[in-house]
């Protein structure tokens, strides 16, 4: 009988909780950083990972995937060097969780 009190205040406390803060959107990019990004995404490279790929072994996705983003962020950065840009983020780049 104790709990039935404490599981009526539930739904108190959920209301009071707060709303997430919104997520904000990416800066725009610039028509080089545009320029770059399209690029990367077409880069040798990244092609060369997406043949490897074989949608039916969960280990193979999953590495070549992060193969894949890997070279089109270094043929991005590349890319914004040559045209004398600096490259997005801080001292490392994000690495997907594990």
């Amino acid at each position: 009988m104790r709990a039935l009190p404490l599981l009526a205040l539930l739904p108190l406390l959920a209301a009071c909780a707060r709303a997430p803060s919104p997520i904000l959107a990416d800066e725009p990019l610039s028509p080089v950083q545009a320029a770059c990004r399209d690029e990367a995404r077409n880069a040798q490279s990244v092609d060369g990972f997406a043949r490897q790929m074989n949608m039916n072994n969960v280990n193979n996705r999953d590495r070549v995937a992060h193969d894949m983003r890997v070279a089109e962020l270094r043929s991005y950065r590349d890319c914004l060097r040559r045209n004398g840009l600096a490259a997005p983020g801080g001292v490392e780049s994000p690495r997907p969780a594990q």
